[in-house]
This record gives C-alpha cells, sequence and structure tokens, in this order.
C-alpha cells in the first residue's frame, strides 16, 4: 500500500474548511445509555476508558458495554497510556501498583486484537488535525491530542469497529471531517 498526503489532502479538502466547527447536539450522536445491543458488540475503547475504568469512575453504562464487548485495542491508546505510567512521580506510593496495573493489561492485549495505524492512516489523521487545529484555533498541546483521537478514530474507523470515549465533543468534530467512522459516548 502506497501512502498518498495528495489522496487525503482529496478526500478531505482542508482548504474548503474555514470556519470552526460546533459540536452537534446529543440527539445526532451515539450514546452508550442509549444502547441496547444484542448479542456482543465489538469496539476500541479510547484511552480515557482503561484511565476510567482503573480509577473506578467509569460511568455505569459504558462499564457495563464494555464489560459485554469484545474489546479491540489501539496501539495509539497503548502509547498515551505507556506515556501516562512513565510521566508518574515514582516517588508517590501508588506507582508501583499504577505500573503493574497497566503493564498487566497491556501484556494481555491478544496480537489479533491490536489495531496499529498505517502510513496512510497517519497521514489523514494528519490533514484532519491540522485541518482542525486551524479551523478550532488549537493550541500546540491540542493539536497533539487532536492528532492522536484522529488517529484512534480513523484506525477504528479502518477496522470496522467503533471508538468507545468520554471525548464526545473532540471525537464528533473529528467524525464532521470523516463521517465514515462511528464513535459512542458516555
Amino acid at each position: 500500500m502506497t501512502t498518498s498526503l495528495r489522496d487525503s489532502l482529496r478526500r478531505r479538502k482542508p482548504e474548503k474548511r474555514r470556519g470552526p466547527l460546533e459540536p452537534r447536539g446529543r440527539a445526532g450522536l451515539v450514546a452508550a445509555d442509549d444502547l441496547r445491543p444484542t448479542g456482543r458488540p465489538t469496539i476500541v475503547p479510547d484511552t480515557n476508558v482503561y484511565i476510567m475504568a482503573a480509577e473506578g469512575t467509569l460511568p455505569i453504562a459504558a462499564a457495563s458495554f464494555t464489560e459485554r464487548a469484545l474489546l479491540f485495542h489501539c496501539s495509539v491508546c497503548l502509547g498515551e497510556l505507556a506515556t501516562g505510567v512513565a510521566n508518574a512521580d515514582p516517588s508517590r506510593p501508588t506507582c508501583p501498583a499504577l505500573r503493574d496495573h497497566y503493564a498487566a493489561l497491556i501484556d494481555a492485549v491478544p496480537e489479533s486484537r491490536l489495531i496499529v495505524p498505517d502510513g496512510q492512516t497517519w497521514l489523514e489523521a494528519g490533514v484532519i488535525a491540522g485541518a482542525l487545529a486551524r479551523m478550532q484555533g488549537f493550541q500546540k498541546h491540542q493539536r497533539k491530542e487532536c492528532l492522536n483521537d484522529a488517529l484512534i478514530y480513523l484506525s477504528a474507523t479502518k477496522a470496522g469497529l467503533p471508538v468507545l470515549t468520554a471525548n464526545r465533543d473532540e471525537f464528533d468534530i473529528i467524525q464532521q471531517i470523516a463521517p465514515e467512522g462511528q464513535f459512542i459516548h458516555f
């Protein structure tokens, strides 16, 4: 597979987008509270799902949904978790437990359920993040967060899976540029 910035620019048309995008209302989006799936859903958890689950702050609907679901894991999320673990203050008494928890979680991810963005996905995510940074007036740190969110969203989209996330507004504006993907918010 070749990578082509021209293809990504042609597909997303960032030059035609000028003003900021507004997050859509709840009515137009899929919420975990609203889902009553039959069978076993398949999802990609966003980084915040792992963190909130570890903290015990994941809302009941999202926790119930993830417990039933077959989880696929995005390497971008695992990288974000690794960043947080390495950034944790080693002098805190909770640091060893934090490291052990996330090491065990990442070690348990089967290779067959690991989603890794390819070169074209990186380019596409860069185009989306760049367009949104310009349109929304993002600061430097927001651009990097948007790039990661776009990578997660597009990687899941390529695998045909929705992302479960607490970042409704961020994923909403990404979806407005890349409507072919899906996300579920809580």
